[in-house]
């Protein structure tokens, strides 16, 4: 959904500055207070992989303080000794993967094959990653969580109760 002018505010606040490159709230509250922002794959004419930005603030807060515990290299371990695990975490990558691509404009589409770009959409996964058995930012783990299936996002609900986390605006 496009954002309204009264998110477009909210958005600018929880960012601290205005915002970039988005192309559809991904995400909502109840109350329509936008959690997260769908994004274009070029900004400003430059790659962007991020298909999903996290916006809010209480979000962001909880989240830098689980990645502060040492948590993704757990997690990192538990994916390299749980072959099912990994095989999961590697399909939710490449459905991120193929996501971007579909809900790519035709013209960033053109733009980012013209700049030489293709491959590194085709390769960069959630959080920018290029490596599949790494976990890297929670944050964009956790957006891609609250739109699609994502089981580091359902761990961080089910060990850390995020989904239970009052977001303000």
């Amino acid at each position: 959904m496009q954002p309204t002018e009264q998110q477009l505010e909210i958005i600018t606040r929880q960012l601290g500055r205005k915002p970039r490159g988005i192309a559809a709230i991904a995400h909502a509250t109840e109350e329509g207070v936008p959690v997260v922002l769908q994004m274009r794959s070029l900004v400003a004419n430059k790659p962007f992989p991020t298909l999903y930005w996290l916006c809010s603030q209480d979000l962001d807060k909880a989240i830098a303080r689980i990645e502060s515990t040492g948590w993704i290299k757990d997690l990192e371990a538990e994916l390299l000794q749980d072959e099912a695990l990994r095989q999961e975490y590697h399909q939710q990558q490449a459905s991120y993967v193929a996501r971007r691509w579909e809900l790519m404009s035709a013209e960033d589409k053109q733009a980012i094959d013209a700049q030489g770009f293709t491959e590194l959409f085709n390769t960069l996964g959630i959080g920018g990653i290029a490596q599949w058995d790494k976990v890297r930012c929670l944050h964009m783990q956790y957006a891609h969580h609250l739109v699609a299936d994502n089981l580091v996002g359902k761990r961080l609900d089910a060990e850390f109760g995020l989904n239970t986390l009052k977001i303000s605006f």
